[in-house]
């Protein structure tokens, strides 16, 4: 890297996770979903997943499986959204495994591809999926008889189930809609997220588990009620027959993904005169402060505002508003030229410093940012 502004990405971590998530939930398939570069960690890590026990991977797009097929050519990899018709060549060339998302999608499938395919369910979200189950047993038994495998069903729960009746509700409508179709002669069965998974226990007929940011280092324990809280909830779970939910968990995972960069300039500022665009700062007394090459381009937005990074083990305020290209730091005489500079190492604590999901926060990042992976110990660049 040149301006030694960049990402680091521990595929170790990422790696042992995977294990231990393992080592708790015992099922075929674990389908790693790699959405959004990763999560904002880069294709790079998918083959660490795959050591670490992630036998099926998951994406958004076609440019995203793609993508990921450079980077293994193996693994099956399922696209979450449909992919246009015109375009299913190309899943049949690539092993990209198709979701069909409705029944005017299943219309205008050609039968002759060699696909595999899965069935989407709408279990209450209202985005993609089936909510007709006379549907669901006419697609299935018609692909039976063509070259489309049906290898998956899955259904996405947009709510946690822990203060809403909406997962009991999503449940039932996911048995509802499939009721006319054998589960059992299907493979891959999935309706958990990361935080469905380590809160409600998973009926019987699934056989796959979806992990998303759970791979990344968030365990999603949740604080458990107390006093009148806890009277209450249990009072909510009564009146909806909601089944109980698990509050901890033994997964000790570990956030891998952690941003740096370094300091560029250190000026002296004479108090009245003012930093950044907009003169949104004037200094108060005479102050010194170090210019940091990194900006909103790279995915520091107006949140960063006031937020502290770490030099040398000690917090320092970002002052003025966020530059495209750099930021400005408030520091004292300690701080030298060339100094790392930490802007956070835990995003779980950094997004809920910013006010943002973790999601967010790593998404964020832009692919200007070099990544930078541990890997058995060694450190290897990648630039996009």
């Amino acid at each position: 890297m040149y301006r030694k502004t960049y990402a680091l990405i521990n595929c170790d971590t990422l790696k042992q996770n995977i294990k231990n998530i393992k080592e708790n939930y015992k099922y075929k398939y674990y389908i790693g979903v790699v959405k959004a570069n990763a999560y904002g960690h880069g294709d790079y890590i998918v083959n660490s997943l795959i050591e670490g026990g992630i036998n099926y991977l998951a994406a958004s797009s076609l440019e995203e499986c793609l993508n990921i097929r450079k980077r293994n050519e193996e693994i099956p990899i399922l696209c979450l959204e449909p992919i246009d018709h015109e375009y299913l060549n190309i899943c049949e060339k690539y092993n990209i495994t198709i979701t069909i998302p409705d029944y005017e999608y299943f219309k205008d499938l050609n039968p002759n591809l060699n696909l595999k395919a899965h069935i989407k369910i709408d279990s209450g979200m209202n985005r993609l999926g089936f909510k007709n189950k006379n549907e669901v047993k006419e697609v299935y038994d018609k692909l039976k008889n063509s070259n489309i495998e049906i290898e998956g069903i899955y259904t996405h729960i947009g709510v946690s189930g822990i203060w809403d009746e909406y997962y009991d509700k999503a449940i039932k409508a996911f048995e509802e809609i499939t009721s006319l179709i054998d589960l059992n002669q299907i493979k891959i069965i999935h309706i958990s997220r990361s935080l469905t998974l380590v809160t409600h226990k998973m009926p019987k007929y699934v056989t796959a588990l979806r992990l998303g940011i759970i791979m990344y280092g968030f365990a999603q324990k949740l604080n458990k009620p107390k006093g009148l809280r806890l009277i209450k909830r249990n009072l909510f779970l009564k009146k909806h027959n909601i089944k109980d939910i698990t509050y901890e968990n033994n997964l000790n995972l570990k956030r891998a993904f952690s941003l740096h960069t370094t300091v560029m300039s250190i000026k002296d500022v004479k108090k009245g005169e003012y930093v950044g665009y907009g003169a949104k700062y004037i200094a108060q007394e005479d102050i010194k402060i170090a210019i940091l090459p990194i900006g909103f381009a790279d995915g520091l937005n107006k949140s960063y505002e006031n937020q502290n990074v770490i030099i040398n083990n000690k917090k320092y305020k970002i002052i003025g508003e966020i530059g495209m290209d750099m930021i400005a730091v408030k520091i004292d005489d300690s701080v030298k030229l060339k100094d790392h500079v930490i802007i956070f190492t835990d995003a779980k604590e950094k997004a809920n410093e910013l006010g943002i999901s973790a999601y967010q926060l790593f998404t964020s990042i832009t692919n200007r940012v070099p990544r930078v992976y541990i890997e058995n110990g060694n450190n290897k660049e990648i630039k996009y």
